[in-house]
């Protein structure tokens, strides 16, 4: 049986409202104002809201509609007013209204826009699941007063429409920040897209950006939609937009100054709506100062600045994450979940993790492969835990004699693929600090990286 929450102060709405809704079989609940609205939502945990917009006291209904949009981003929330005019109905879907109804109200129009909105919210719920049994779920994980704080932040921003800058070291989980705001944003059900400005060579990152025209280039064969193109009405994250070209941070500002785009061999332009995040690992106000990171660019993105801590900040969430990764590895493999005893998540935990959480989720991924149903101890824990010396000054360990009977190409091979692994697992997956490490540039790496059969540019999206 669904449940549906009126916030009315009119009693007559919800008592006519309420009873058309108990003869489809709902579970009604009501509130005479915003204030006990939101309290009742919280608490009871509605299917949908029926919120009107004119409501007397401090909460009307577009504060109403912003609290529950904070507290329950999920939640799908129909207006009712009438006396609303087209800017409220906007102002409305661009706070996270699923819909917007005229009073007076039809039995046709209500049953019609409820029935819409839970179909919605069955489909997200089936969504995560989905993406939970696949390990997407992109929680973030850990109760400490930092993490707290990041969660309020984004609950903050998620519902406007502004420009966001990401920042933190290698491995924090920028993008599952990013992927955070998307998600409780008015632009959730629209596309999220994501260009990682420093994976393709400077010169191909204004087309990845923006497309291309067939023959704009050599080996332009055909026609390319770029990123934002493909993140029209939705979000766009930058990653690792400090490592913008000159060119590339010329078209960006120029992009988000006049909301369109041209293709490159193109001379039409294109208006694109999009909510642009960028997320970085580089201070970006000492670029601009030094000249490397146009300074007018920074300002726009950086309209919210949000930091997301290291790891080694937030040791006490350090057991909830391996928990939660040894569950996730065990869905994804099937092998039994290993006993971690206290001196092993305590070494864990003393850790400086330079890779930050993508780094501990590696660790925990190979203990779980190693040892499924074992018990884990400080012995385990010290044979994959990288060292302070590991990576740069001390190299892979040669083969035994043994194993010297091979091609001399093959024995390469495997020399330079654990050099790689090595240093990836070092970097905590990141492929930009793994080539820093090797005292190499990235496409070099990904080029040995693809002929060795390493995969590319591991993710972990939790936090």
């Amino acid at each position: 049986m669904p449940t549906a929450l009126i916030i009315d102060d009119e009693p007559n709405i919800r008592r006519m409202v309420g009873a058309l809704l108990a003869t489809q079989g709902y579970d009604v609940r009501e509130a005479p104002d915003g204030a006990s609205g939101v309290a009742a939502a919280v608490q009871g945990d509605p299917d949908v809201v029926l919120l009107d917009l004119m409501m007397p006291g401090a909460m009307d209904g577009m504060a109403t509609l912003e609290a529950l949009r904070a507290k329950l981003p999920d939640l799908p929330v129909i207006m009712m007013s009438g006396r609303a005019g087209l800017a409220d109905a906007v102002r409305a879907t661009q706070l996270g209204a699923h819909n917007f109804l005229e009073k007076p109200l039809t039995p046709e129009g209500v049953l019609l826009s409820l029935a819409s909105a839970l179909e919605l919210r069955r489909a997200r719920r089936e969504t995560e699941a989905l993406r939970a049994d696949l390990g997407l779920s992109g929680e973030m994980v850990g109760a400490s007063a930092i993490m707290q704080r990041l969660r309020e932040v984004i609950a903050r921003v998620a519902p406007t429409d502004s420009r966001v800058l990401i920042s933190g070291e290698s491995g924090t989980g920028k993008e599952l920040v990013a992927a955070a705001i998307h998600s409780g944003s008015p632009r959730r059900d629209r596309p999220f897209v994501r260009v990682n400005c420093a994976a393709s060579p400077r010169d191909l990152v204004a087309s990845e950006m923006f497309g291309h025209e067939r023959g704009a280039s050599t080996g332009a064969a055909e026609r390319r939609i770029g990123r934002f193109e493909l993140a029209h009405t939705g979000t766009l994250l930058l990653d690792e937009v400090g490592d913008l070209g000159p060119e590339a941070q010329a078209k960006l500002l120029r992009a988000i100054e006049a909301k369109e785009i041209e293709r490159l061999g193109g001379s039409k332009p294109i208006p694109v709506d999009v909510r642009i995040i960028a997320a970085t690992n580089k201070a970006l106000q000492k670029a601009a100062r030094e000249g490397s990171f146009r300074e007018d660019l920074l300002f726009r993105l950086n309209v919210i600045p949000i930091d997301v801590p290291p790891l080694r900040e937030r040791p006490g969430d350090i057991p909830a994450l391996i928990a939660h990764f040894a569950t996730l590895f065990r869905v994804r493999t099937g092998r039994a979940m290993p006993d971690w005893s206290p001196d092993a998540v305590a070494q864990l935990q003393r850790h400086p993790w330079p890779g930050n959480v993508r780094e501990l989720a590696n660790i925990v991924e190979r203990l779980v492969i190693l040892h499924p149903g074992q018990r884990i101890t400080t012995r385990e824990v010290a044979q994959v835990l990288p060292g302070a010396g590991d990576m740069p000054g001390r190299v892979p360990e040669l083969p035994a004699p043994g194993q010297l009977e091979a091609p001399l190409s093959e024995l390469l091979d495997e020399y330079e693929r654990l050099l790689i692994m090595r240093a990836l697992g070092v970097a905590g997956g990141n492929i930009a600090e793994a080539a820093r490490r090797l005292k190499t540039d990235r496409p070099n790496l990904y080029r040995r990286m693809k002929r060795l059969g390493i995969a590319g540019d591991p993710s972990v999206n939790v936090m």
